[in-house]
């Protein structure tokens, strides 16, 4: 289980790869790569810039894969989340799940997803033509994460 919070781009295909070095037993990896949207809320984002608490996030993203590893049968997990400005369609977040079936690697990987983004120590400021604002957590993600507390 690894944990990475980042300034730079990560290449998807290098650390997937690196992910399945690490058993032998996979039998699948599911991956979701989040990316910066250029538009949020009618609003053009020309800068998305995440802020984070050093440690304290590392920690917090370490206990939601632990927390997904009580659920599924869960090989290995990645998580890399970069910090600091970013533009429009650049790479911002990679959950990366091996198993050895696919249905505990999807449902891990979706639970750590809908987990990150309610529970997860950063801070999201976008930049628009209208200023600068910080971004709230969407009722649609508490929606997402607490559909997991009725489901193993």
């Amino acid at each position: 289980m690894s944990v990475r919070v980042q300034l730079e781009d990560f290449d998807v295909g290098f650390e997937i790869s690196q992910l399945r070095k690490s058993h032998n037993s996979i039998g699948a990896v599911v991956s979701f790569v989040g990316l910066v949207r250029d538009l949020n809320e009618r609003d053009t984002v020309t800068q998305l810039t995440l802020e984070h608490y050093p440690g304290m996030t590392e920690k917090s993203l370490m206990a939601i894969i632990a927390q997904a590893k009580t659920r599924w049968h869960v090989e290995d997990a990645l998580i890399i989340h970069r910090v600091g400005p970013l533009m429009p369609n650049e790479q911002i977040v990679l959950v990366a799940v091996t198993s050895a079936h696919r249905g505990d690697a999807f449902s891990a990987c979706e639970f750590i997803m809908d987990y990150l983004k309610t529970d997860a120590p950063f801070w999201k400021k976008e930049i628009t033509p209208q200023g600068a604002h910080w971004v709230e957590v969407k009722s649609s993600d508490d929606m997402a994460k607490n559909r997991w507390n009725n489901k193993n």
